[in-house]
């Protein structure tokens, strides 16, 4: 569940992507079932993670996502751009590197609290 988390994938989503269902998803996630070594593969790839790592025998590397339900929107809305063409990943890629550059910008130019506008 925590790979599938911080992925932002529902059971559904993760179910489609790894060929199995969503029935199986919850079972393996709730009843600390085991996934059969071809599903577990499916599940690895779709996850992004090595088998060993599913299993909990290696390392996990994950990018934690926070709990509250507007950091989870995101989430879901930038895997959305994994499944874009190369040419309108970059493109969001530089649309969200502008906006840093210009609210780093405004702080930067904010002046100190008490100081006159």
């Amino acid at each position: 569940m925590t790979f599938r988390k911080a992925r932002g994938l529902t059971q559904v989503q993760l179910a489609a992507q790894a060929g199995i269902t969503q029935r199986a998803i919850s079972y393996y996630e709730d009843d600390d079932g085991i996934p059969p070594a071809a599903a577990l593969i499916e599940l690895a790839k779709a996850l992004k993670v090595s088998s060993d790592e599913l299993l909990g025998l290696g390392r996990t590397k994950i990018a934690h996502v926070e709990d509250d339900a507007e950091t989870r929107r995101l989430w879901k809305r930038f895997q959305i751009v994994t499944h874009l063409p190369g040419k309108d990943q970059r493109g969001v890629v530089r649309l969200i590197n502008s906006l840093a550059a210009v609210s780093t910008l405004r702080l930067k130019n904010r002046p100190a609290s008490g100081e006159p506008r």
